[in-house]
C-alpha cells in the first residue's frame, strides 16, 4: 500500500505566527490521513496474513527543521514517527513499512504553494542538491517508492529513503 497523501499549508508561517486552524487541516490531511491508510491497510494484512509492505511519503522536512513552513515539518516529523511505530509493531506478522523522502520537485502543488515558474523554482532546488545537471522529478520518488514496495527490499524496513539530489548532506 502506498500512501501519498499531502499538502503543504498556505503560508510561511513560524512559531511565532502559527496560524493553529491551517495547522489542524495541515495535521488532519498530513498526519491523520497518513495514519488512517496504515491502519486500515495493516488491519486488512494482518487479518488477511498477507505478508508485504506499506510505504509512506514523507519529506526531507521530517529529518530536519526549517526558517518557514513549522506546521508542514511538524506533519512530516509525524509521518516518521509513525513509520518507524509501525515498522516496529507489524514486523512480527512480515509487513514491512517504510517511507520515502523527497526534497523539492515541481508538481503543481510545489508550483503554487511557492508561486513560481517551474524553471526557477528547478533552478532553487537544484542550488541545494549536491548532484547538479538534473532535476529531481516525480519519476526519481516513484522508482524508489516501487523499490520499497517490491521484493528487492524484503529485509528494510523502518527505513526513511531520502530521494534528495544530496540535499541532506550539504
Amino acid at each position: 500500500m502506498f500512501s501519498n497523501a499531502g499538502i503543504l499549508g498556505s503560508s510561511d508561517q513560524t512559531i511565532l505566527n502559527l496560524d493553529l486552524s491551517g495547522y489542524d487541516r495541515l495535521f488532519a490531511i498530513n498526519a491523520r490521513g497518513m495514519a488512517t491508510c496504515v491502519k486500515h491497510a495493516a488491519r486488512v494484512m494482518v487479518e488477511r496474513r498477507l505478508r508485504g509492505s506499506i510505504v509512506c511519503t514523507a519529506s526531507v522536512a521530517a529529518s530536519n527543521g526549517g526558517r518557514s513552513r513549522t506546521d508542514y515539518h511538524m506533519s512530516k516529523h509525524a509521518v516518521l514517527g509513525l513509520v518507524r511505530s509501525a515498522s516496529m509493531q507489524l514486523g512480527v506478522h512480515g509487513i514491512r513499512v517504510n517511507c520515502v523522502s523527497p526534497y523539492g520537485l515541481v508538481t503543481p502543488l510545489t508550483l503554487h504553494a511557492h508561486k513560481k515558474g517551474a524553471e526557477e523554482l528547478e533552478n532553487i532546488y537544484e542550488t541545494n542538491m549536491s548532484l547538479k545537471g538534473a532535476a529531481l522529478t516525480a519519476k526519481h520518488v516513484a522508482d524508489a517508492v516501487l523499490f520499497l514496495a517490491c521484493n528487492d527490499s524484503e529485509m528494510v524496513t523502518g527505513h526513511d529513503l531520502l530521494v534528495d539530489g544530496g540535499y541532506r548532506i550539504q
